[in-house]
């Protein structure tokens, strides 16, 4: 199973490479901006972006929150300097407080999605600024897990990170040269203290990468997978987020009353000799 999930790292790397430099070229652009965090998936959007646009053209922003761990500071910084990319640090803790004063009941899960939510408002107003386009860092495992934030830290332009499971990212990370501290410690978002993604999800991502994998690309039903020795609590624990979570894939669908509605009938632009 292992084996299946396994990639080659240097021709993924050239097209992750040859996707960002055409997407924001095709855009008119020659800039990127990427939110670092100091965690794996950041990391190597950053490496990514640096190597298709060169290090000047790439604006690398740390959004800290004053609970936020000073290791994925310092992890930032190591990326920063290890890629030479332009960088800024922009605090959000005076911007969402006044939100946390006026409903002091919301919990970790409200407060760590309006986080998201600043922090995207911080990076899509920068890349106006910048004139660049804004670089996703999520993998194919939270996206079909729905483990993101919507309007958060799943708002990008481009995404070429989303068809890579997690356990694929790590061994991309590698083949770039990730610093070995980031590669090694607890895969969290860092919205609060002792948060990680696998202690929120009850299980690790080697193991539902693994289901993924045969739910996803090799089209297995459920119980294949329970046949294939998956736990059948584990299996329709995760099919059913991946169910509930659709709506966070896909743009919101529109009402249809004409005969051409977008998303539809009318889904891309032909040459009308403009």
């Amino acid at each position: 199973m292992t084996d299946l999930l396994r990639i080659d790292a240097e021709l993924v790397r050239k097209i992750l490479v040859a996707f960002i430099r055409q997407e924001i070229t095709r855009a008119g652009l020659t800039r990127a901006v990427v939110g670092l965090s100091g965690g794996l998936d950041s990391t190597v959007s950053c490496l990514l972006s640096a190597e298709a646009m060169g290090p000047q053209n790439v604006l690398a922003l740390r959004m800290p929150h004053k609970n936020s761990s000073p290791d994925s500071l310092a992890d930032a910084q190591r990326v920063i300097e290890q890629t030479g990319v332009r960088h800024d640090t922009v605090e959000i803790t005076a911007m969402v407080e006044p939100l946390f004063e006026r409903f002091p009941e919301a919990d970790a899960r409200r407060r760590g999605n309006a986080m998201a939510r600043e922090r995207m408002i911080v990076l899509y107003d920068q890349s106006a600024a910048f004139g660049g386009l804004v670089v996703g860092t999520g993998n194919k495992t939270e996206i079909l897990l729905g483990y993101t934030t919507l309007y958060g830290d799943s708002a990008c332009a481009i995404n070429p990170l989303g068809d890579l499971y997690k356990t694929q990212l790590r061994e991309l990370a590698r083949a770039l040269g990730v610093p070995e501290a980031i590669q090694k410690k607890p895969p969290s978002a860092d919205l609060w203290k002792g948060q990680t993604d696998e202690g929120e999800l009850g299980y690790t991502y080697a193991e539902v990468d693994r289901l993924l994998y045969l739910l996803v690309d090799e089209r297995y039903s459920p119980e294949e997978c329970v046949a294939a020795g998956f736990a059948k609590k584990f299996v329709h624990s995760v099919t059913e987020r991946v169910r509930r979570n659709q709506f966070k894939r896909v743009l919101p669908p529109i009402a249809k009353l004409s005969n051409r509605t977008v998303g539809y009938d009318f889904l891309y632009l032909r040459d009308w000799g403009t």
